[in-house]
């Protein structure tokens, strides 16, 4: 099982294919299972990297609450990617794992060559929608200590998935489910890499963020996929493959 340490802490990590290398990061309380589908529609073409976020899935479920971080989380993407002798990557992830990609362009714009952000959004300018944001994060931290794996729900990705301990999911959802400012929103416009903004017509939740971000990013693809919800990978994987497909084979070549 392929494992990488980032200072005690393993994280569990899959290299599928050969050619433009691609890193897809889960939503929270998912997995890199998720992402079974696409692995098969995209690895003739494309090597295709999935992982399991800090607290999630076969990566590890560290005791210690500052372990948990959006920032710990970019750099663990870096050294997945570093060690998979990958200098330049297409970025892509849903939900938690979009935020997590619009981070890590923000902390390492070199090591972009597009981004892909599926049902997702940027954070929050508004300090009281911020505030409001992280209580719910925090709320399902309590919760997953309270009811351990019951809080999870029945969502269509959490079906899929097998986590170590609902202390995990806990402490991700403190450190990086919650969010500390508004840094990622505000840099939006600098983004210049080619963007899909994809989101399932039902995820109402999510609706009006791509809207802004397709609007904030310059150039950026905009993608609804009908009769899909927030998982609309899952909901939708045909629609959604013909998507991720199109906006790949519309990339200026990889210099």
């Amino acid at each position: 099982m392929p494992l990488l340490d980032r200072d005690g802490v393993k994280i569990y990590y899959e290299d599928h294919g050969h050619g433009p290398p691609i890193l897809l990061s889960h939503g929270y309380s998912a997995t890199c299972r998720m992402w079974n589908e696409q692995i098969a529609a995209l690895v003739a073409r494309n090597r295709v990297i999935v992982w399991d976020m800090r607290g999630h899935g076969e990566s590890d479920d560290p005791d210690d609450p500052a372990a948990y971080s959006a920032a710990l989380t970019v750099e663990d993407m870096a050294a997945l990617l570093h060690r998979c002798r990958i200098d330049r990557a297409i970025i892509g992830g849903l939900s938690l794992g979009g935020y997590m990609s619009l981070a890590f362009h923000l902390a390492h714009p070199e090591m972009v060559r597009a981004l892909m952000l599926f049902d997702t959004g940027p954070g929050f300018r508004n300090a009281d929608a911020r505030r409001a944001w992280n209580e719910r994060a925090q709320q399902r931290a309590r919760d997953l200590e309270t009811r351990g794996f019951a809080a999870l729900g029945e969502s269509d990705e959490v079906r899929l998935s097998k986590h170590r301990s609902a202390r995990g999911l806990a402490g991700a959802a403190r450190g990086m489910l919650a969010q500390a400012d508004d840094h990622i929103i505000a840099g939006l416009d600098k983004i210049t890499v080619p963007t899909l903004v994809l989101v399932g017509a039902d995820d109402t939740h999510f609706l009006a963020a791509a809207d802004y971000m397709a609007r904030k990013i310059p150039g950026a693809m905009r993608v609804t996929i009908p009769h899909a919800g927030h998982a609309s990978n899952l909901h939708q994987p045909a629609a959604f493959n013909r998507a991720l497909k199109d906006f790949l084979e519309g990339l200026p070549a990889a210099v």
